[in-house]
């Protein structure tokens, strides 16, 4: 049970980090601040910088690298090139191999088909572009020997934990306390979540994958695609209450967008919800016999811990 190494303690990098401790690791989280969870040695400073890196992952069997920059495609086009660089050195000199969290916008629509492993790399975006090139680097890094790496992907988050996601901090103050819920895009195409607890579990898996299962990307457990509004209707079941879901149009986003550059990302990646947006993990499942969680169940973690996040009672009941 050797040193296993979590740079970043967002919304994933924390709860695993946590999931690695509860199953006998020794555990370094790192962050540029704050502090981390018992029993989990931590390490602060710049993981983009190559010495503070390399200290960071002496010793380590396993590094994760789960951190995500602003949302903006210029801070990305700078922040994830040397972060990426940074961390193929450092594990690479501890011998540690490397996992890599991405999403799928280097993978575009898909040409309207389910998107897989054989998918061909064809972004329609600014941010897809730049994760194109960081992905490249990585596994040309790999077969040139200077690390040994594997990358799971992952759609849009939903689930505990989730508060940069769609279902987080924009979404679940209103909905508790009784507003509707607002939605950038269209809101009844299909497409695929990925409920946290499967990412933290897939990365995990990922990390303790046989040798022959690194030099790739792998999609991580998934549920079967839905949509927007079915997924929040599951919500409403188990919050015992209507949500409502108001579409924010798209003209209002680019008007937005003006005078908030974070509208201007979400606008470029709408492409995701003009057409059925469809994750297909069964090589995941195939390779290491893992059942994504249920769109119910999810729904159900994920209002337990909205309720306690938030701090906000249901209609007619306590947080």
């Amino acid at each position: 049970m050797g040193l296993h190494v979590v740079f970043g303690a967002g919304q994933i990098g924390a709860p695993l980090a946590m999931r690695l401790r509860e199953h006998g690791h020794d555990v370094r989280l790192v962050r540029r601040a704050g502090g981390a969870p018992p029993g989990i040695t931590l390490a602060s400073g710049d993981a983009g910088d190559p010495a503070f890196a390399a200290a960071a992952t002496h010793g380590a069997e396993v590094v994760y690298h789960c951190m995500n920059p602003a949302y903006e495609a210029g801070i990305w086009a700078l922040e994830l090139p040397r972060l990426m660089e940074s961390l193929i050195a450092a594990a690479g000199r501890a011998g540690a191999r490397l996992v890599v969290l991405d999403n799928l916008y280097m993978l575009g629509d898909g040409g309207g088909k389910p998107l897989h492993e054989d998918t061909p790399v064809q972004p329609r975006s600014r941010k897809g572009e730049i994760r194109a090139r960081v992905a490249e680097r990585l596994f040309a890094a790999h077969r040139a020997g200077e690390v040994c790496a594997v990358s799971g992907r992952a759609a849009d988050f939903y689930g505990p934990g989730a508060t940069q996601s769609y279902f987080g901090d924009a979404f679940w103050p209103r909905v508790l306390a009784g507003d509707s819920a607002q939605f950038p895009a269209n809101p009844d195409m299909p497409h695929s979540y990925h409920c946290t607890s499967d990412v933290i579990a897939g990365l995990e898996t990922l990390g303790a994958a046989p040798e022959e299962a690194c030099g790739r990307w792998w999609m991580l457990p998934v549920a079967p695609p839905e949509s927007t509004r079915a997924l929040v209707a599951r919500f409403a079941a188990a919050l015992g209450r209507e949500i409502r879901i108001q579409r924010v149009p798209k003209w209002m986003l680019k008007t937005l967008g003006l005078a908030m550059p974070l509208m201007r990302e979400i606008v470029e990646m709408s492409y995701q919800w003009d057409a059925p947006f469809v994750a297909d993990d069964r090589q995941f499942r195939a390779r290491f016999h893992v059942t994504p969680t249920s769109l119910d169940d999810g729904a159900r973690a994920t209002v337990t811990w909205a309720r306690k996040h938030y701090g906000r009672p249901a209609a007619g009941g306590t947080s």
